[in-house]
C-alpha cells in the first residue's frame, strides 16, 4: 500500500471515529413517549390536573404522554424499578422503602408535591373525642407500611404507649366508609379526599389533623420520584415535567378553590365516580401544595420505619433527594421580570380537553 493510500485510510478512520464520538456526545435518541404514574387523589393534584389540562402533553410533544394510575405506593415503586414508568408521584414511605431495597441506587426524589392532608376520623357513636381515646380501638389505615399506617403505628406505640399496634387494621380507602357506617372500625387515619368522604358519607368526625403532631405543623405527603438513569439521560424531559408541575403548584397554592371544579372533573374521569364539589373543596383546605420535598420529615419517616420494624436499617437520604433541576427552574423564575397584567384581549384560551388518560 502506497503512502498516499495509507494516509487516506488513516484519515477515513479518524473521520469515522470523529463522527461516532459526535453521535455519542449528542446523547440518547429523543423519547417517543414519557410514562407518568400517579394516584387519582387530591394529594396528587398537580399530576391529575397536568394530565387533564393537556399541559404535560403540550410540554413534552412530540413525545406521547402515557399514564398509569396506582392505588398504592409499593406497586408504583415496583413499576419504576421494572422500567414500566419513567416518573412517579408517591408517598415518602414507599420511596424510602425503594431507596433502602435498592441500596440507594434505584430512585431519586426530584421535588415535593404536597404536604399535610391527613386527618384522624372518629366513627359516629365510637365515643372517640380526642387522640388519647384511640388507644386499643380499631383504627383503619390504607395499607400496611404506607405513610399513614406508619404514622398511626408510631403515634399509638410511641406516644400513647401501646405495647403493640395490633389494633391498626390495613383497609383499602374505598372500603373504609362502609365499614365505618357498619361499626366495624372505630376510627381511620385517612389521607384526603378520603378523610372528607368519611365525614360526608359515614358521618365521621375529624378529631385531629396529623400536621398538628409535627414540629412546625408540616410534613411531606407526596413526592416526585425518577430513576437515576432516566434523570441522567433525559434531564431535559425531567425539566419540562417539573415546569408543568411547578406551574400547577403555584396555581393550587394561590387559589385552591378556583382549581376545585377542574380537579373534580379530572378525578371523575379517572375513577368513574364523581365526588361532590363540597368534598373536593373541603379536602383541599387541608392540603398544602409545595415543591419542597421537606427532607427533614423524610428523614423522620426513615427513623420511624426502622423503629417499627418495617425496615432493617435507617436509610440515609443523602443520595435520595436531588433537587438540582428544581432549583434551576426556581432560580430562573426568580431572575425573570414579573409578568405584566393581561388585558382582556390577552386572556389565554381555555385548554382543550384531552382524551381520558389510560388506566392500569
Amino acid at each position: 500500500m502506497s503512502h498516499r493510500a495509507l494516509a487516506a485510510l488513516l484519515l477515513a478512520l479518524l473521520l469515522g471515529l470523529f463522527h461516532t464520538a459526535r453521535a455519542g456526545a449528542a446523547g440518547p435518541a429523543p423519547l417517543k413517549e414519557v410514562r407518568i404514574g400517579y394516584f387519582a387523589n387530591v394529594t396528587h393534584a398537580q399530576a391529575v390536573l397536568g394530565i387533564h389540562s393537556g399541559d404535560f402533553a403540550k410540554a413534552l410533544a412530540p413525545a406521547d404522554v402515557k399514564t398509569r394510575i396506582f392505588n398504592a405506593g409499593p406497586p408504583l415503586i415496583e413499576a419504576l424499578f421494572a422500567g414500566e414508568i419513567d416518573i412517579g408521584y408517591v408517598g415518602p414511605s414507599p420511596a424510602l422503602n425503594g431507596h433502602l431495597q435498592s441500596r440507594g441506587r434505584g430512585l431519586r426524589v426530584i421535588a415535593g408535591a404536597a404536604a399535610n392532608g391527613v386527618v384522624i376520623i372518629a366513627a359516629p357513636g365510637s365515643g372517640i373525642a380526642r387522640l388519647e381515646d384511640l388507644k386499643g380501638r380499631r383504627i383503619a389505615t390504607p395499607q400496611l407500611g404506607n405513610t399513614q399506617d406508619m404514622s398511626a403505628r408510631h403515634y399509638l406505640t410511641t406516644v400513647l404507649g401501646q405495647a403493640n399496634a395490633d389494633n391498626i387494621l390495613p383497609i383499602p380507602n374505598s372500603e373504609q366508609a362502609s365499614m365505618m357506617s357498619r361499626g366495624q372500625i372505630d376510627a381511620a387515619w385517612a389521607v384526603e379526599p378520603w378523610g372528607a368522604r368519611l365525614v360526608a358519607e359515614a358521618g365521621g368526625a375529624i378529631i385531629a389533623e396529623e400536621k398538628d403532631l409535627w414540629p412546625g405543623g408540616e410534613f411531606v405527603l407526596t413526592l416526585i420520584v425518577v430513576s437515576p438513569e432516566f434523570l441522567k439521560s433525559h434531564a431535559d424531559t425531567v425539566e419540562q415535567v417539573l415546569r408543568v408541575h411547578t406551574d400547577w403548584t403555584r396555581r393550587l397554592s394561590a387559589d385552591p378553590a378556583a382549581c376545585a371544579p377542574q380537579l373534580t372533573d379530572a378525578l371523575a374521569e379517572l375513577t368513574s365516580k364523581r365526588l361532590s364539589p363540597e368534598i373536593v373543596s373541603d379536602a383541599l383546605t387541608r392540603v398544602k401544595f409545595t415543591d419542597e420535598p421537606l427532607a427533614e420529615s423524610i428523614q423522620t419517616f426513615a427513623r420511624w420505619s426502622y423503629d417499627l420494624g418495617l425496615a432493617k436499617g435507617v436509610p440515609s437520604i443523602t443520595t435520595l433527594v436531588d433537587t438540582t433541576i428544581l432549583d434551576r427552574i426556581r432560580a430562573g423564575r426568580a431572575e425573570s421580570p414579573p409578568a405584566q397584567p393581561q388585558t382582556p384581549a390577552q386572556t389565554p384560551a381555555t385548554p382543550t380537553k384531552p382524551t381520558a388518560p389510560g388506566h392500569p
